[in-house]
């Protein structure tokens, strides 16, 4: 079944580079309709994962908001840590510290969150996501522009722009158990939300399009941290995770964090391929984009493979 979610996905990110490669796609195109759905379509799909159906266990919140600080704090250790050893030059550590710490939630995550544990469990993935987008914009600037002492500071407008005040709202609906929101406006939210997925995957395949062949192709550090983030440190999180799960049930019994639900979909968004924003923050603060362009294609391209792998081994 995940095998065939993936194919189906693919098809439109092949759909999206032909796009690109033939113009109608790309440029100033591409950079309008990633807005669109980072600021309104994708916040509607969030908002519309509590108003079809059964509310999502609200019970869920406070596990999931836990395993994911736990999560990227691991991940902040790594991204500081192990580039060292997956190249010889010093500017690119920070792009592949970026590259192994933040997956491509937003965009794919999603759809596959949701293809795999059901509609409902979009609003599970956008839970994780706050944590997400916060070290994005903090851990993961310093990390591309490389400054710690007077490098770009933390911007607070991140905290309320749209697809996190409907993570928020998100929380608040099933937190309090709304059910019965009116159709006219269920209806309109689940409309505009199920564009994120086809126009997302449409961006990403217009982004490859632009790609010269060279970068198509990689080199042994692109291929390192490819291995590294959509195998090893999915693994690494997913066992570690569940290690904890066993400890608490040992010694305190009646609090279940860890429970394979919540950890199965926060592997599945870590095992993610890199996030896009790598590449727009490279180009916001001046940088190469060279090296997070070509481990962000050959992740994507890798993952159609790993990740229904790392589902069918795992879940």
């Amino acid at each position: 079944m995940i095998a065939q979610v993936m194919l189906t996905l693919f098809a439109i990110v092949v759909v999206g580079y032909i796009a690109g490669k033939n113009e109608y796609m790309g440029g100033t195109f591409d950079k309008r309709l990633s807005k669109l759905v980072i600021d309104i379509t994708c916040p509607a799909l969030i908002l519309s994962s509590a108003m079809t159906g059964e509310l999502p266990d609200r019970r869920y919140i406070l596990p999931l908001l836990t395993i994911s600080i736990i999560t990227y704090l691991i991940l902040t250790g790594v991204a500081l840590l192990l580039p060292r050893f997956l190249t010889k030059k010093k500017d690119d550590e920070g792009p592949i510290g970026f590259a192994l710490m933040f997956g491509n939630v937003g965009f794919m995550g999603y759809p596959i969150v949701a293809s795999i544990f059901g509609h409902e469990a979009v609003f599970y993935a956008a839970v994780l996501n706050v944590v997400n987008t916060f070290a994005v914009f903090t851990i993961g600037t310093i990390l591309i522009t490389g400054k710690t002492v007077n490098g770009p500071k933390f911007q607070k407008k991140v905290l309320w722009s749209t697809p996190m005040l409907s993570a928020y709202l998100t929380m608040l609906i099933v937190a309090l158990g709304i059910k019965d929101i009116p159709t006219f406006i269920s209806q309109p939210l689940t409309m505009i939300g199920n564009i994120t997925v086809p126009a997302a995957l449409l961006i990403i395949g217009s982004s490859m399009s632009n790609l010269p062949l060279r970068a198509m192709l990689g080199n042994g550090s692109v291929y390192a941290t490819t291995l590294m983030r959509l195998a090893v440190l999915p693994l690494a999180i997913h066992f570690l995770c569940t290690a904890l799960e066993k400890m608490l049930e040992t010694f305190v019994p009646s609090i279940a964090v860890f429970t394979p639900f919540v950890v199965g979909i926060n592997t599945v968004v870590i095992a993610m391929p890199v996030a896009t924003y790598g590449t727009i923050l490279c180009l916001r603060h001046g940088k190469d984009t060279t090296l997070i362009t070509e481990v962000t294609f050959i992740t994507t391209l890798l993952s159609m493979i790993s990740i229904p792998l790392l589902v069918t081994f795992l879940l």
